[in-house]
């Protein structure tokens, strides 16, 4: 492989980091959320988790001009406006630990969040009160902290959205504003402690287009009087992607 490539990426793992970064696109465009849920249990099979969440957040830039434009007038912009700045805030700790942890632990942190957030979408939990400014703020920070972690911004802020009454059009277009404009600011967060360097930004590019491409995809899929039969289709696509990235099968 090119040497411009993080070492230890074969002709056939980046072939599988292509396939799936596509995947996790089309089920971002179409459910707002589940492409690092998708993404980061098969690419830590391929490389190191922390080389993982940098450049796919470095492919996370397609979003910005794929869905996010159409997605932003259908949001309360001030409410996810906090989220992500609260999100921001806490990120530096978490990228700390991801930074310091023992890989394998991250791993099984990973697998465990999703799990977890795999269970929690499909009970179908709701709450009745109306959240204030503290509740999503809170949402912001525990995002953050576990995105800057394990690069997974996306369990607290779907439970959240997926737990209140907001309607599937709002829902989908909120959570998708929020992550990938985090996705993006947390890049120069990353930078400063040595996660994103140099060595994925050509890998980050790379997924660039086949993410891109899915998003889209995505996109034209959705409606929202057919939201059940999306959400399950993620499902079942998440859930493979925790068997795929179980430790225990390296």
């Amino acid at each position: 492989m090119p040497d411009w490539l993080p070492e230890g990426v074969t002709s056939f793992g980046l072939a599988v980091l292509l396939v799936t970064v596509f995947i996790a696109g089309v089920v971002y465009g179409f459910a707002g959320f589940g492409a690092a849920l998708i993404f980061l249990p098969v690419a830590a099979r391929v490389v190191p988790l922390e080389i993982a969440i940098a450049s796919f957040n470095v492919s996370a830039i397609a979003s910005l001009f794929t869905v996010v434009p159409k997605a932003w007038r259908e949001v309360d912009r001030p409410a996810v406006t906090l989220q992500i700045v609260t999100a921001c805030l806490s990120a530096t700790a978490g990228i700390w630990v991801l930074k310091h942890a023992d890989v394998t632990a991250l791993r099984w942190a990973v697998v465990a969040v999703i799990s977890a957030t795999l269970v929690a979408l499909i009970s179908g939990w709701r709450y009745a009160a109306t959240p204030g400014r503290r509740t999503r703020a809170g949402v912001g920070l525990a995002a953050g902290f576990l995105g800057g972690a394990t690069g997974l911004l996306g369990p607290a802020v779907v439970i959240f959205q997926l737990a209140g009454r907001d309607g599937a059009v709002r829902s989908r277009a909120s959570t998708l504003v929020f992550l990938t404009v985090t996705s993006v600011l947390l890049l120069p967060l990353m930078a400063a402690q040595g996660v994103v360097t140099w060595a994925v930004v050509p890998l980050g590019l790379l997924m660039l287009v086949p993410y891109g491409a899915g998003t889209v995809l995505g996109r034209r899929l959705f409606r929202p009087e057919r939201e059940g039969l999306y959400r399950t289709a993620a499902y079942i696509l998440i859930a493979a992607a925790v068997i795929l990235g179980l430790p225990l099968l390296d």
